[in-house]
C-alpha cells in the first residue's frame, strides 16, 4: 500500500475529504517547487500533483502551457525533477503524483522511468494522453513498483469506457468536470455531482475531481459528492501573479489554504 492508498484510508476513517493540489515543476523554479510542496503540506493539502513540463501536452489549457514554457526555458528537465523530488522527501512524505505527458515517459525508457519515481518517493502517475488499452505494459510494471496508475473519466464517457477506467485505476479515479482542456470556471453544474454519483456505481475506488475549480464555494459543493478535489490552473496563476516575489510561497499557500478550509 502506497502513500496515496494509505492517505484515503486515513481520509475515510477520518470522514474527510482529499484536497488534491496541482503544481508544475520548475516553475518558477525548481527551489520554489520543494518549497512550495512543503508549505502546501503544512496548510492542509494531502496529496500533491507535480506537472512534468512538456511542449506538446494535450489536456492543458493556456495556464498550465505557460507554466510549462517558463519552466522548460529556465532548463527543468525529468532528470533534474527526479533530483528535486528527492530532496523533497528528506522534509515531507505526502503523497505526490507525476502527471506527465507519454512522450517523457517514453523517450526516459518506462521500467527505467518508474524505477526512478520509485528510487526518488513518487507513489503515483497520471498520463493524460495514454489510454488504458495502450497502457497496460505500463500498468503491469508500476504494479510491481507500488505505483498508482490513475485514468479519466469524462463528462462524455459512456457506462463502458467508465468501467473499463474505472478498473484499470488504481490510487483514485480522476474525473473531469468539463469537456475540453484545463482552466478555471466561473460556475459548477449540478450535473457534475450527479456524474460523480453515477461513477461510484462502477466502483469502489476514491473518485476525485479535477478541471476548472477555483473558489471555496466550488470546493465545498464538490467536496460534498466526490472523495477529493483536485485544484492546478487557479493554482498556477497564482504562482504567475507572484513571479519575481520573495513572498510568492506564502501568497500560494494562503490561497490554498482558503480552498482546504472550504473541503474541511
Amino acid at each position: 500500500m502506497n502513500r496515496i492508498d494509505q492517505k484515503f484510508k486515513e481520509l475515510k476513517t477520518k470522514k474527510r475529504k482529499a484536497f488534491i493540489a496541482f503544481i508544475t515543476a520548475g516553475d518558477p523554479d525548481l527551489k520554489t517547487t520543494e518549497d512550495l510542496v512543503v508549505s502546501l503540506e503544512g496548510v492542509g493539502v494531502d496529496i500533491i500533483e507535480i506537472g512534468i513540463p512538456f511542449s506538446d501536452p494535450l489536456a492543458d489549457g493556456p495556464t498550465i502551457q505557460a507554466s510549462f514554457f517558463r519552466a522548460l526555458s529556465k532548463g527543468t528537465t525529468v532528470k533534474k525533477i527526479l533530483e528535486t523530488v528527492k530532496r523533497i522527501r528528506l522534509k515531507s512524505s505526502i503523497p505526490i503524483a507525476f502527471m506527465t505527458s507519454y512522450n517523457p515517459i517514453l523517450r526516459f525508457g518506462e521500467e527505467k522511468f518508474l524505477k526512478a519515481c520509485v528510487d526518488v518517493g513518487i507513489d503515483g502517475l497520471i498520463v493524460p494522453d495514454l489510454p488504458p488499452e495502450e497502457a497496460k505494459n505500463l500498468c503491469s510494471l508500476a504494479e510491481g513498483y507500488d505505483l498508482s496508475t490513475i485514468f479519466f473519466v469524462a463528462p462524455t464517457s459512456t457506462d463502458e469506457r467508465i468501467k473499463s477506467n474505472t478498473k484499470a485505476s488504481s490510487g483514485f479515479v480522476y474525473y473531469v468536470s468539463l469537456t475540453g482542456i484545463t482552466g478555471t470556471q466561473k460556475a459548477v453544474a449540478q450535473t457534475v455531482v450527479k456524474k460523480i454519483n453515477h461513477i461510484k456505481r462502477f466502483t469502489d475506488k476514491p473518485v476525485c475531481v479535477g478541471f476548472g475549480i477555483s473558489t471555496p464555494e466550488q470546493v465545498k459543493v464538490i467536496g460534498r459528492a466526490a472523495d477529493g478535489v483536485i485544484v492546478g490552473s487557479a493554482i498556477v496563476r497564482v504562482i504567475e501573479q507572484n513571479k519575481g516575489n520573495k513572498n510568492l510561497v506564502p501568497a500560494v499557500s494562503h490561497y490554498v489554504s482558503s480552498l482546504v478550509k472550504a473541503l474541511r
